[in-house]
């Protein structure tokens, strides 16, 4: 176990920063998920019941770190939205790629908003914490500015060259989930997330807006 491991090493860590995700907020629309007014979610009203085990994964993962007893190391849990790298294989090439070939429509009904971070901010977030001993706890790693799909699918678009992409209705997706082995929940839940801590304490991110931000990784 990593905290036993911490707690009987002679030169304990300073920080122990533990990653996890931020799909374990709720599937709201409403407000805006910050780590003080945010609502953990599970079983919400017209929620896949499927969406509950990541939900529950996270939980234990947080719950795990929480239990273990490091007194001198501050524990820090990351809730990261959607990281958005250009590397190979990440989920900004899939969806970039997609909407080359006119397949980067909005997905389902639109509504739901997408939650990410560019990888700078990432990157640049956690060196932050790492070096800011005040900070312990729960931390959203997340873009200030969260968007519903129809309009951070259009930027993506925008940022390829293409104005117009052909929409994903539910079924669809479910299909194409199927065939790659993966989990709509991913494109379909509400990730309405922000870095409530991190701004409050001063943190300022490179890239605030989606549009920039997938014209740079669009560019590179």
């Amino acid at each position: 176990m990593i905290g036993q491991a911490i707690r009987s090493a002679k030169r304990p860590p300073q920080v122990w920063l533990q990653t996890g995700t931020a799909t374990l907020c709720a599937h709201r629309f409403e407000a805006a998920n910050d780590e003080a007014t945010g609502i953990i979610g599970g079983k919400e009203p017209n929620s896949p019941p499927k969406w509950n085990a990541s939900i529950a994964i996270a939980r234990a993962w947080e719950e795990a770190l929480e239990r273990s007893e490091t007194p001198s190391t501050r524990k820090v849990m990351l809730r990261s939205a959607i990281i958005m790298s250009a590397d190979s294989g990440r989920v900004f090439e899939v969806l970039a790629k997609l909407a080359r070939r006119g397949l980067g429509g909005t997905i389902g009904n639109g509504k739901q908003f997408v939650s990410w971070v560019h990888e700078d901010d990432f990157s640049a977030a956690v060196t932050w914490l790492i070096e800011h001993d005040e900070v312990a706890g729960a931390v959203n790693i997340a873009a200030p500015n969260p968007l519903p799909n129809k309009e951070f699918m259009r930027d993506l678009r925008r940022a390829g060259g293409r104005e117009w992409g052909l929409p994903t209705p539910i079924w669809l997706l479910e299909i194409g989930c199927w065939l790659l082995r993966t989990e709509s929940e991913l494109v379909l839940k509400n990730r309405r997330v922000i870095a409530g801590r991190l701004m409050q304490a001063g943190f300022k991110f490179a890239y605030p807006h989606w549009g920039d931000a997938a014209q740079e990784l669009a560019n590179r």
